[in-house]
């Protein structure tokens, strides 16, 4: 198999991936983009949460949001329970990231935040997981197959987290 076909196969496993999220969108879609509105139009931010390559994925969809004239922050899910969730007011929305649901730091945030009027929008793949769990709203990022070999590397689920923070952004744009 030659270069053109490895990179083929790769882009054919991501567009796959990304046609079942299509089909996949619904109810808690527009509950999503509801919250989203409403923060927004109260004055308040979208604060994006994840960590590691969720939290890499996470900054860009804020840096989307914040270039559409959405105001959002990424929080540094190690940071935040030393002082940085000062930015976190009643009224915004929280996008978590998690494609497992169970990322530790981000799981010790959320008893932290809870003492604040906000919504918690979960971007995950995992519907049974603590994340999921521990919600208002969940966007389902679940994956069949990862482009990797191995199937380990976060690539087609990376792909898919990214894609449907463009489509929340566009869509509440």
């Amino acid at each position: 198999m030659d270069y053109i076909e490895k990179a083929a196969r790769v882009l054919d496993l991501e567009i796959s991936e990304l046609q079942r999220l299509r089909g996949r969108l619904g109810e808690s879609f527009t509950r999503a983009v509801d919250l989203l509105k409403q923060s927004v139009e109260a004055r308040g931010k979208v604060i994006v949460l994840g960590v590691g390559k969720s939290g890499h994925i996470g900054e860009k969809i804020a840096a989307t949001l914040t270039s559409t004239g959405s105001p959002a922050v990424a929080l540094n899910s190690l940071n935040a329970l030393h002082g940085d969730l000062g930015m976190v007011a009643d009224g915004d929305v929280i996008l978590a990231l998690s494609y497992s649901g169970e990322t530790e730091e981000l799981l010790r945030i959320l008893p932290a935040i809870a003492r604040f009027q906000v919504e918690v929008i979960a971007i995950c793949g995992a519907a049974n997981s603590t994340l999921a769990q521990n919600c208002d709203v969940l966007l389902d990022v679940n994956v069949e197959q990862e482009a990797c070999p191995l199937n380990l590397a976060p690539t087609s689920s990376t792909t898919v987290m990214l894609a449907l923070g463009d489509a929340l952004a566009m869509v509440l744009l």
